[in-house]
């Protein structure tokens, strides 16, 4: 049996009946600047998030979440697990590096091996413990991250002097009073690992190469972050030199790139093409994602497509004005449906393709919710 490894354990491939969101921030700190719009804060904006999810779960039988938070995003692994089993939404978190105006120290220096020993050792050993009691201990050299009451170790920068778990170099253990160890949170994707400009800079191209590695050890797939849509076939090529099999691969954003001949060609290698930052209409509109969306399906590309709307600053949250996590099934799903798509399109678009990315095993078509016997006259 296929599992998936969420934020609050596992679960069964087969139990994905609805909707799947393969690129969305749910925690975040991209503030480098000043720009305190780049954040989504674990406590502040946590309740927002829980709700909006909580209500696409009620409405539209929303499963399952990709959540693709790394190193250096102000990824919360906890904050994670507790959004999903407060919303009932199944999450996905991630281990890699952004692209380079982001990269943490630790890329300046470190050769392609050092990297994919850090990515593996976060997949198999995880990248934090449920806190839903904070209690325990936490060690490590990257940023400590307190979740509870107690004394936090390590090396780094807890928020407070409450039960610190670092979430860079490894977790920390915590163990509840009762002596029950919580339950561990590993990642179930690499990336979203990025390069800006048509070709990676030498210290993304690292990252890729070890993202790739890490990949093949582990099984995971690769999600990449093109910075505006370009650099996709670079980040492939480099990916799939280090011997990782395109179908494992999504290419990031490509809603936001005009090119359809790129995207054919990186959907015939395999690789699958991610319009995944729809509603951001200062940057492209939903009309011209459209567009290029039903020129990659005509194509006949429907299975590599995976859509989302990459909700990346709390602006977007619905309940500050923005379009929300929704704003594919309020609004694009809709407009997809006008030009054409039927149920069994709508559901490889949403379910089927994302959960194939995933694990490379296509769950097939839904099955249907068998009606009541009939009753003999």
């Amino acid at each position: 049996m296929i599992t998936l490894p969420t934020v609050t354990g596992p679960l069964p491939i087969h139990s994905v009946t609805g909707p799947v969101l393969p690129h969305e921030h749910l925690v975040l700190d991209l503030d480098r600047t000043g720009d305190r719009a780049a954040v989504l804060h674990p406590e502040h904006h946590a309740p927002a998030v829980t709700g909006e999810l909580a209500a696409l779960r009620e409405d539209f039988g929303l499963s399952l979440l990709i959540e693709p938070t790394c190193r250096g995003m102000g990824r919360d692994a906890p904050a994670l697990a507790r959004i999903s089993r407060a919303s009932g939404v199944a999450v996905i978190a991630a281990t890699g590096w952004y692209y380079e105006p982001f990269h943490p120290p630790e890329i300046r220096g470190d050769p392609v091996e050092l990297l994919t020993e850090t990515l593996v050792r976060e997949i198999v050993d995880g990248i934090g413990y449920e806190t839903g009691y904070g209690y325990g201990t936490g060690t490590g050299t990257g940023t400590a991250y307190s979740t509870g009451t107690g004394t936090g170790t390590g090396t780094g920068t807890s928020t407070s002097t409450s039960t610190a778990y670092d979430t860079s170099h490894g977790p920390g253990v915590g163990i509840h009073p009762s002596g029950a160890r919580p339950a561990r949170i590993r990642p179930g994707l690499i990336g979203e690992v990025g390069s800006h400009g048509e070709e990676p800079s030498e210290p993304e191209a690292r990252v890729l190469r070890a993202a790739a590695r890490a990949a093949r050890a582990t099984g995971l797939s690769v999600a990449t972050h093109a910075h505006l849509g370009h650099g996709g076939p670079a980040q492939l090529a480099l990916l799939t030199h280090e011997g990782l099999a395109p179908e494992r691969v999504s290419i990031g954003h490509q809603d936001l790139l005009d090119q359809p001949s790129v995207h054919r060609a990186l959907a015939a290698s395999g690789a699958y093409i991610a319009f995944d930052t729809i509603g951001k209409e200062r940057y492209r509109s939903d009309g011209e994602r459209l567009r290029s969306l039903l020129a990659l399906l005509d194509a006949g590309h429907a299975d590599r497509a995976l859509l989302s709307c990459d909700i990346s600053r709390h602006a977007y949250l619905r309940s500050e004005g923005g379009q929300g996590y929704g704003h594919l099934f309020h609004a694009f799903l809709p407009a997809l449906r006008a030009a054409g798509a039927d149920d069994a399109l709508l559901d490889l678009l949403t379910r089927r393709n994302p959960l194939r990315f995933l694990t490379g095993t296509d769950p097939g078509p839904r099955t249907p919710t068998p009606g009541p016997t009939p009753q003999e006259p």
